[in-house]
């Protein structure tokens, strides 16, 4: 089974800075790590591998120090990295990113399994999945908690919903978006980071994808962040003294005006 593993990297502190013009995050390596989603992903893809004896590609679009990340998941089971590196990137909001993605994957060659991780914690839109199947014209199966079957030409999943929990069955290839439940990532071995130093490891551009740089980074992105802000936070505090039945009454006032305020005093 071919598995391809789409990664990235988040700030590892709150204390996110973002570009005064473009209003996208700032990428420091030195504060970033792998999104946590991502790296369940890269357990079950390596999971599947030692089950079907097949392969794990790690794919992500970033900057050239990605590479640290890259080679960490290699170091954790995965066979070979590639890494999407470009200045025509920058700024791309979720459609540029499934188009360039999608570029990129189409480079690995043949797969039967595409592994994401349910969002990124630094967006939080879970877009990135469904968008790059649409793309690859492959169907797709958000929150999986589970694999319960895996054949040669389609493969069963248990997804988390709302109301409880739905089995699925799609053809293969597809692409899966799996949350924390689904598995425990296991720690590199010294053997596998070993590997991973020396692991076949490839970076490309916008040209060498061949890619429209119309569709890519903030010129080709539909949606773009115009403002941010810190919300400003205001509480007060009403103590109501009495017994329960005061305390009650007193309640019960405070709640009827606040709500006649709400209501624009009507």
């Amino acid at each position: 089974m071919r598995c391809v593993v789409c990664i990235k990297q988040v700030p590892s502190t709150t204390k996110v800075k973002l570009d005064p013009v473009t209003k996208t995050i700032i990428r420091d390596a030195r504060q970033s790590v792998v999104n946590p989603f991502d790296a369940y992903a890269i357990e079950e893809a390596v999971r599947v591998k030692e089950k079907t004896n097949g392969s794990v590609s790690v794919l992500s679009m970033g900057i050239p120090a990605t590479e640290r990340l890259l080679r960490d998941a290699v170091a954790r089971g995965a066979d070979r990295a590639l890494l999407l590196s470009d200045r025509a990137f920058a700024g791309a909001d979720t459609l540029a990113t499934s188009y360039t993605l999608s570029l990129g994957i189409r480079r690995l060659g043949a797969f039967d399994l595409i592994f994401c991780g349910k969002m990124a914690v630094d967006g939080d839109t879970a877009q990135i999945g469904p968008e790059l199947a649409e793309t690859l014209g492959i169907p797709h199966v958000t929150d999986v908690t589970e694999i319960l079957e895996l054949g040669e030409k389609e493969i069963k999943v248990r997804r988390a919903t709302d109301e409880g929990y739905e089995i699925l069955k799609v053809t293969l290839p597809a692409l899966l978006c799996v949350v924390k439940d689904i598995n425990m990532p296991r720690m590199p071995s010294i053997a596998g980071i070993r590997y991973s130093q020396a692991a076949p490891f490839e970076v490309l551009g916008a040209e060498a994808l061949s890619a429209d740089i119309a569709r890519t980074g903030l010129d080709g992105s539909p949606t773009q962040v115009v403002h941010t802000f810190t919300p400003e936070r205001a509480g007060e505090c009403v103590q109501i003294d009495g017994d329960c039945k005061t305390q009650a009454v007193k309640m019960l006032g405070l709640i009827a005006a606040e709500t006649k305020t709400a209501e624009g005093g009507n």
